[in-house]
């Protein structure tokens, strides 16, 4: 059975958007799993950031196999092997960061994964890259679309897109195969 799940994508490390195009890569790598689209990367003002060093943020749409649990386990490896640390403060900087945004309509709470992702309708930084390659989402709590979501956040911090994505590398609709 494949489900569309939605992953965040974002980093504030070194070269941003590098870090962001090689962890969508390495979701391309887990088993189970096709890339189906990825959306422009965002310039993204941080969120109490101890360096105030901005974001690049992206989502990308896979669908996978996988359960929940065990895409987050995924993930959190692809974290630590581009060297976040598994401790770390809340807003801390980070070299890559991977959040399970949506898992098709399915509603979670555990204590290590909460799907949809609790924060993800207030910030914008997330709804303007999904709402590039899923506007018409629906949110399976608040009834909402992604582009309803998007035109009411109250968030105002500034984001920018800076790059589409370039068709060699990862093309919007792109299948990535299975390894």
């Amino acid at each position: 059975m494949t489900n569309r799940a939605y992953i965040g994508v974002g980093s504030n490390q070194g070269d941003k958007e590098r870090n962001c195009r090689r962890a969508v890569s390495r979701i391309g790598t887990f088993p189970e799993t096709r890339v189906r689209q990825v959306s422009s990367w965002f310039a993204t003002e941080p969120w109490g950031a101890p360096s105030g060093e901005w974001y690049v943020n992206g989502v990308v749409a896979v669908d996978t196999g996988l359960e929940p649990d065990i895409l987050l386990q995924h993930c959190q490896t692809v974290e630590r092997e581009m060297g976040r640390p598994a401790a770390r403060p809340r807003w801390a900087d980070r070299v890559i960061d991977l959040d399970i945004l949506f898992y098709d309509d399915r509603v979670l709470e555990g204590p290590d994964l909460i799907i949809p992702h609790p924060e993800l309708h207030r910030r914008r930084f997330v709804l303007a890259p999904l709402c590039e390659i899923a506007p018409e989402l629906k949110h399976p709590l608040l009834g909402s679309s992604i582009r309803d979501l998007l035109a009411r956040v109250e968030d105002d911090k500034r984001v920018r897109e800076i790059t589409a994505h370039d068709a060699r590398e990862a093309p919007r609709s792109s299948t990535v195969p299975v390894r």
